[in-house]
């Protein structure tokens, strides 16, 4: 059994197993708003570059997926606002829905969850409009949050594709 471990003694390998490690952990928190997606496929892809200093992905590739990392970021907080500006939500409630997508941050899952559409709500009915229009300006900031969280997941594995195809090209 332990000649069957002996790989992970060599600390190349281990970089690997923990960039793959990040990369995995990057994939699920694409849809999973308590880890920070994108940013950990960057890191792992990032470490594998490293060490093989830089001669598969160098720093064209690298600038490309911060790019993909900044656009995910982008959309995990103007999601939500723009699923409410999609149905003709006011400004408040718009406003509402940026507010409570930042605010969720803090409350984990459900906050995460439940902020765009509180804070829509909370917008659209400070803007004078009835509970059922609220109502429905609130779910259209939550369809925009699972919208974005699609988005996010397919930016995740462009990344990993375009490290691939770096990868294997050069």
């Amino acid at each position: 059994m332990p000649e069957f471990f002996a790989f992970l003694a060599d600390p190349a390998t281990l970089w690997l197993v923990f960039a793959f490690v990040l990369m995995g952990l990057g994939l699920a928190g694409s849809v999973l708003p308590v880890l920070p997606g994108t940013p950990l496929v960057f890191a792992g892809i990032l470490i594998v570059a490293w060490r093989d200093d830089f001669l598969h992905l160098g720093w064209p590739a690298l600038t490309l997926q911060l790019l993909l990392v900044l656009l995910a970021q982008l959309i995990d907080y103007v999601a939500g606002a723009a699923g409410a500006k999609a149905i003709g939500a006011s400004r408040q409630a718009i406003w509402g829905a940026l507010a409570g997508s930042v605010i969720g941050l803090f409350f984990g899952l459900p906050g995460l969850i439940i902020g765009p559409l509180a804070g829509a709500m909370a917008g659209e009915l400070l803007a004078q409009s009835s509970l059922s229009r609220a109502t429905a300006v609130g779910l259209a900031s939550w369809l925009g949050f699972i919208v974005g969280g699609v988005l996010k997941l397919l930016i995740a594995v462009l990344m990993l594709v375009f490290a691939a195809i770096g990868w294997w090209l050069i």
